[in-house]
């Protein structure tokens, strides 16, 4: 996991988009949802490519982590999650679950 304190997240995703990662997700009810899609996945279904985080400029309690993801059926996509103090527990849960294996294939 890389600490990108100099670029901001927004950067980061344009990147990414840029190089097909388009989808944008968030985790409801324990899975990872794909925005657009409403496509749902698991933990066992989700690869991360890259995570990157980051501390607020002007508060470093307001954290988040940016991870890269491809999906078993080949989605490819970001999601940017909060983390620490004022963090979302769900998602912080749902990638703890994803195989240990599935990150950075």
């Amino acid at each position: 996991m890389s600490n990108e304190y100099a670029k901001n997240e927004r950067d980061n995703i344009e990147k990414y988009q840029s190089q097909g990662y388009t989808s944008n997700f968030s985790v409801v009810d324990g899975k990872l949802v794909d925005v657009a899609e409403k496509t749902k996945y698991t933990p066992q279904q989700v690869f991360v490519v890259e995570e990157h985080r980051y501390e607020g400029m002007s508060n470093p309690s307001d954290m988040s982590i940016l991870y890269v993801i491809k999906t078993e059926d080949n989605n490819k996509g970001t999601a940017l999650i909060g983390y620490g103090p004022t963090g979302n527990l769900n998602a912080a849960e749902f990638f703890k679950n994803i195989p240990k294996e599935n990150y950075n294939s």
